[in-house]
């Protein structure tokens, strides 16, 4: 074992046994889009554990500390030869975050979810050990139980997880569509064959495109999206592309998707005065907590005379019923443009019951992220609360990393409260952390 990571994990537990509060993690970075109500309890600085420990090519797994950014993950892997078989989509998120919480990205058609492609974890309970959870070991049922948790049950101090061949770059074919019933019909397709990675994009009722990535050894060029050009616009104008697999998987991190356009960035003056050291999600997250701290879109809004809801949603529907989703989203909720990313469970035996995904479904993971605004006054939670109850209606699944408004009953049976209930009494019996309905949907 690493002895600097033994040292920092000893004395992880000795701060946690000094503290007599409840507790929570003190660290310089959160990929959670949900104000909290800010209460006393006893902070854990973590931020020492953001070290790569080993990444082994020929064996295809790497070994991490839980606070481990992606971009640094991702920087040691790739010169190695390898990657991590899902990559979210931002620097900024961390190994332990992508785990605890719902981690996706454009492989994910192929590997799952992130937490399917973990193979173990030393994870900080409340009770204050240290447990290595694996799937075949004693504490396979936190090995389970832990994504989708979001810290309730405990941190992730290591994880080791699955490690992919790569090649040098990645060719891209956008394949555009006027129609949704065939947009998602070829994403079915497209899943079926040897892709690499499959995502796409609707930027209207009767415009969307699917973007299809294969590795390859050598490219007639590679375009740069960091700087002064804007990738998702290039979506709409390109049949082909070739990026660098480093700018490949970070591809969105430039503008947080399309979100810099909050912050004036993709505006070609603002962008060069911004500079290519402040395009990226790290940035674009401080900004935002700045701000909502301040209120200062909400003091415009105001005078403006406008109602506005925070509407950032990331949502799984099983693929048959993808279209009726969709119709919904356009109609009810008008966000555009919106992500399309396809998740098929890899672990086909596995049953993680904080979120149960059917083995046999290829689900659509769309991803909104905006703020609708109206003239007319709306009940907290209006927008979001539709959103639920859609995702409900039609078989599908929500992330919990932002915000939510399901009733208690209704929230439980959805997120599997037995298994939960049965996993709080064995790895934080004293309530040490928070219980997740209270932290994702009260907030507290």
């Amino acid at each position: 074992m690493n002895a600097a990571y033994a040292a920092r994990r000893d004395a992880l537990v000795a701060a946690l046994a000094r503290a007599d509060a409840p507790v929570r993690l003190a660290k310089d970075t959160s990929n959670l889009f949900r104000d909290r109500a800010e209460a006393e309890r006893a902070r854990l600085d973590v931020r020492g554990f953001r070290n790569v420990l080993s990444a082994d090519r020929e064996v295809g797994c790497f070994d991490a500390e839980g606070m481990t950014p992606y971009g640094d993950l991702v920087a040691a892997l790739l010169a190695k030869g390898v990657m991590p078989a899902v990559v979210p989509q931002l620097k900024s998120i961390t190994i332990g975050g992508a785990v605890a919480g719902v981690g996706i990205e454009s492989s994910s058609f192929r590997y799952g979810l992130v937490h399917e492609t973990i193979e173990e974890m030393d994870i900080l309970a409340g009770d204050g050990r240290v447990v290595t959870a694996a799937p075949d070991n004693e504490h396979r049922d936190l090995f389970f139980g832990f994504p989708n948790s979001y810290g309730t049950l405990g941190y992730a101090l290591r994880v080791k997880g699955r490690a992919l061949p790569v090649k040098r770059f990645v060719r891209l074919e956008h394949v555009h569509h006027d129609d949704p019933t065939r947009f998602f019909g070829n994403l079915a397709a497209v899943c079926a064959s040897t892709a690499d990675f499959v995502d796409g994009v609707v930027f209207g009722p009767r415009e969307m495109a699917l973007t299809v990535g294969r590795f390859v050894d050598e490219a007639p060029y590679a375009s740069d999206y960091t700087f002064e050009n804007v990738y998702w616009r290039s979506i709409a104008e390109r049949e082909e592309d070739f990026l660098s697999t480093a700018d490949y998987l970070w591809r969105w991190d430039t503008d947080w998707f399309w979100c810099s356009k909050n912050l004036y960035a993709q505006n070609p003056l603002v962008r060069r005065l911004l500079g290519r050291g402040r395009l990226n999600s790290v940035f674009y997250a401080k900004v935002m907590r700045w701000n909502s701290r301040v209120g200062l879109t909400r003091l415009r809004d105001r005078l403006l005379g406008l109602h506005p809801e925070s509407v950032i949603q990331d949502v799984d529907i099983p693929i048959e019923r993808a279209g009726d989703f969709l119709a919904f989203l356009l109609d009810e909720i008008g966000i555009l443009p919106i992500w399309i990313c396809p998740i098929r469970m890899h672990r086909r035996d596995a049953r993680f019951p904080l979120y149960p995904l059917d083995p046999a479904v290829l689900y659509v993971n769309f991803g909104f992220w905006d703020t609708v605004r109206t003239r007319e006054a709306h009940s907290a939670g209006h927008f979001n609360r539709l959103v639920e109850r859609k995702v409900g209606e039609l078989g599908g699944i929500k992330s919990l990393y932002s915000d939510s408004y399901f009733e208690r009953d209704v929230f439980w049976s959805i997120y599997d409260r037995e298994a939960y209930a049965a996993l709080k009494a064995r790895y934080d019996p004293r309530g040490r952390f928070p219980d997740l309905y209270e932290k994702t949907v009260l907030r507290q």
